[in-house]
């Protein structure tokens, strides 16, 4: 093995520069004739190279042998992990919610433990979302890239240790992690099993949203945002790097590890960020607002203000609107949402959906508080009130979301959602 290096550098979207080894890195060009300490210099591009410069997403890598070095893929079995498009069933306008998933009870790495929910699109044309639920108990053995879209991993429960070939992400429930189209990776779970939520995105590159009215500070903030220094494997031995590709799973032989970048520069690396830095905007008079000031990142759309998703959270707050009905009213949506919980109670819904559960209500499907969560929240005391033991988040998208017939299928779908609001009174 040559290093591992858990440091990190802090910013979103930076232009980094990290060599684990001194020297490793070239001076003054990209592509020199002889790269440093005989390495090869490879570039990895997340953009289209004419995309404005403030979008444009590439690397530098300085490796030990390049990409192109591994035997041919074959196609292997996907499991329970699908893609757009969606079409295995009609879409309901049901509400629809699930209890956890079970943990797997054979040995089960993370790409194997994918299993596909929902989502919509065409990885063909680079549009839409995957939205999966990961379990898994087993260390992988194996390399993975992703060519169909960049992965945001939402741990719900047990750490995981993202070894990229750009270097390590030690991630936590509480935090996230995403990782880029193309990037390879191996996953370690250090307790032993781990389950959480992937957004597999198709289109645009996630970014920070624009503040507007809000000014300069507040939601997310770049410096919090962390990627890793330099880090790698030298090794030699039987190895199999694994490929989404198109909606398929493909896999090869390699000689050697994957993860053998020396030194890279850049700004289109892996990332995580810790959501308890989150500096959320809430109101100090009435009304309860809009999610989008949850928004922590976002996939836009050409239609300015519509995203192929947003990554929206809602974490310990204050709440402090006077003369208001504080949990989310009931809506209905042009977009659509699918939520999560990663740990504690949600207001709107405190009975039924746990931590490892999920949600959805899609583009017009009425929803919100139930019946014993409006009963309360209509006639509770409206003095200031700290939300603390609740952190969830939702995948809201444009684009209708499609359920996959395994999540219309699976006894983990609660037939009897929809009896949440049959308790509501007529009180006209």
């Amino acid at each position: 093995m040559g290093s591992e290096n858990l440091q990190y550098q802090t910013g979103f979207g930076n232009e980094f520069a990290t060599e684990a080894r001194a020297g490793a890195l070239p001076v003054g060009q990209n592509s020199p004739q002889r790269a440093p300490m005989g390495l090869y210099a490879e570039q990895l591009t997340g953009s289209p190279f004419t995309a404005p410069r403030s979008l444009n997403r590439r690397t530098w890598t300085y490796r030990i042998r390049p990409s192109a070095q591994h035997k041919p893929f074959r196609q292997i079995d996907n499991g329970l992990w699908q893609s757009a498009p969606f079409n295995e069933t009609a879409v309901t306008p049901n509400q629809l919610r699930w209890d956890p998933l079970p943990m797997p009870k054979e040995s089960i790495d993370f790409i194997s433990g994918i299993i596909t929910m929902a989502g919509n699109g065409d990885v063909s044309t680079g549009t839409g979302i995957g939205i999966h639920i990961y379990a898994a108990n087993a260390p992988m053995q194996r390399y993975f890239y992703n060519a169909d879209g960049e992965m945001l991993v939402v741990p719900e429960r047990g750490r995981l240790i993202f070894r990229t070939e750009l270097g390590v992400l030690d991630v936590s429930p509480g935090e996230i992690c995403v990782i880029p189209r193309g990037v390879k990776f191996r996953v370690d779970l250090p307790d032993g099993d781990a389950r959480g939520y992937i957004c597999e995105n198709y289109g645009a590159l996630l970014r920070l949203p624009d503040l507007g009215p809000i000014g300069a500070n507040g939601l997310a903030n770049s410096r919090d945002f962390k990627t890793p220094v330099a880090a790698f494997e030298d090794v030699d031995g039987d190895f199999r790097l694994a490929a989404r590709f198109q909606g398929n799973l493909w896999e090869a032989e390699i000689a050697h590890s994957p993860l053998d970048v020396v030194a890279w520069h850049g700004n289109y690396a892996p990332y995580k960020y810790d959501l308890s830095h989150y500096n959320t905007i809430n109101t100090v008079s009435y009304d309860h607002p809009d999610p989008s000031i949850f928004t922590v990142l976002t996939s836009p759309l050409d239609t300015q203000g519509t995203a192929n998703v947003d990554f929206v959270i809602f974490p310990p707050r204050w709440m402090v609107a006077e003369h208001t009905f504080r949990p989310p009213y009931f809506h209905r949506n042009v977009m659509s949402e699918f939520m999560g919980l990663i740990r504690g109670r949600y207001d709107a819904k405190e009975e039924g959906f746990v931590p490892g559960g999920a949600s959805l209500h899609n583009c017009m499907t009425g929803h919100g508080p139930d019946a014993e969560s409006f009963e309360k929240a209509s006639n509770a005391d409206l003095a200031p009130d700290r939300y603390t033991n609740t952190l969830a988040f939702m995948f809201e998208t444009r684009y209708v979301i499609r359920p996959t017939r395994f999540a219309m299928e699976t006894p983990a779908l609660q037939k009897n959602y929809f009896e949440c609001w049959q308790g509501l009174k007529r009180i006209f």
